[in-house]
């Protein structure tokens, strides 16, 4: 009998101890929930050119999608301190000007496309101060369907990236870049723009690369937006 209620106590003490945990984690979930909401987006219109029959295919690529992209969840109050923030490359454009990669303009128009020569080309912004960076938005060129290459998305407390670098996004499967083989997904320019989750990591400089596209050899841009809160 003696053993029985020894037992009987374990088992109840394991039972209140699960009960208490989950509370905890019910707790903690409904506390991260309240940190949260829906990253809204100013989306351009969709371009009127028809998708091409011959689309790339492949393991390594996202198939493209004809359903609206599910909601983004990320950190609340964060802003686009991108915004009209200066832009530097690793080439002069030969087609438009740095600033209009972060002007707010990304409408599918030869106007509001900054196109640069061939090879790995990168394009940094300068946010003027350390911040917790939530997610990073891009569009490359969404006036036709396509697949952007080797895009490196990287974020850093120094204007050289050559200290205290944090990738954030790398699809460049087989290392043509020279950046590292990377493990993300290609993935089809839309309207809706390529959301990257930065996860709250800090830095004062974004800096992405591309090296041409399925269409293309040549690299462009149209916007580039970091939502994001200030560093504690």
């Amino acid at each position: 009998m003696k053993m029985k209620l020894h037992l009987f106590g374990k088992l109840s003490a394991l039972v209140a101890t699960g009960m208490a945990v989950h509370l905890l984690l019910t707790a903690f979930s409904a506390a991260a929930a309240d940190d949260q909401e829906v990253l809204n987006l100013t989306l351009p219109a969709p371009t009127l050119k028809g998708t091409p029959e011959d689309l790339p295919t492949g393991a390594t690529i996202e198939p493209l999608s004809d359903k609206p992209r599910p909601p983004f969840m990320t950190a609340k109050g964060v802003k686009n301190v991108a915004l009209n923030k200066p832009v530097t490359s690793s080439v002069k454009p030969f087609q438009g000007e740095l600033n209009q990669i972060t002007d707010g303009q990304k409408e599918a128009f030869d106007y509001d496309a900054v196109e640069m020569k061939k090879g790995t080309q990168w394009v940094q912004v300068d946010l003027g101060q350390t911040y917790a960076i939530h997610a990073i938005v891009m569009w490359h060129d969404h006036r036709y369907i396509q697949v952007m290459r080797d895009v490196i998305v990287q974020v850093s407390a120094d204007p050289e990236f050559k200290d205290h670098v944090t990738t954030v996004f790398n699809n460049d499967v087989d290392n043509s870049s020279g950046l590292g083989v990377g493990t993300d997904r290609e993935y089809f320019e839309t309207h809706e723009g390529k959301i990257v989750d930065a996860k709250g990591v800090k830095g004062r400089y974004v800096r992405a690369y591309t090296n041409g596209s399925s269409l293309s050899a040549l690299n462009c841009w149209q916007e580039l937006e970091v939502y994001a809160l200030p560093a504690p």
